[in-house]
């Protein structure tokens, strides 16, 4: 991925190992909420080339996410996270779309992912589906998830 401009001062870029930290720090509300699963830092760091950042000027991180490739050709969108200040203004699409860009270079089929807010990737085209569909995605972080019983995310896929 390149480097792209998000409005007029926000950037989105390949996520370095030097971002783990503010990308712990971003998403850190989102998992006290539950809108995200915990990740490490040895998760991040292991998985670092699967995200990618968006940043201001002055180098803060104020939105994140990443493509988790489940087999030749599928992926998820996964860990993506705006900061509150943010929200609104196109950080989050802008992410979305850049790793749409990213799925539809490695040629993947289909993007899902499970959120708590499907009408947002249902105005970027997604379309609700059940969550069945992904068992890969179900045996790999749901049955690790604290609120597996009790889940409440919408699963939403694009057809690319």
């Amino acid at each position: 991925m390149t480097s792209l401009s998000v409005g007029t001062a926000t950037k989105l870029r390949p996520a370095t190992l030097a971002d783990v930290v503010a990308m712990e720090v971003l998403m850190a509300p989102f998992v006290a909420s539950g809108d995200l699963l915990p990740r490490s830092n040895y998760d991040l760091c292991r998985h670092i080339k699967e995200y990618v950042v968006a940043e201001t000027p002055d180098g803060s991180l104020v939105g994140t996410g990443s493509l988790k490739v489940y087999s030749t050709a599928l992926a998820e969108i996964a860990g993506l996270a705006v900061r509150d200040d943010q929200q609104g203004r196109g950080v989050g699409k802008a992410l979305v779309e850049a790793l749409l860009v990213d799925a539809r270079a490695l040629g993947l089929n289909e993007v899902f992912g499970l959120t708590r807010k499907p009408l947002f990737f249902m105005r970027l085209g997604f379309r609700v589906v059940e969550k069945e569909q992904f068992p890969l995605k179900v045996w790999a972080d749901c049955a690790r998830c604290p609120r597996q019983h009790a889940c409440d995310e919408v699963a939403v896929a694009l057809t690319l």
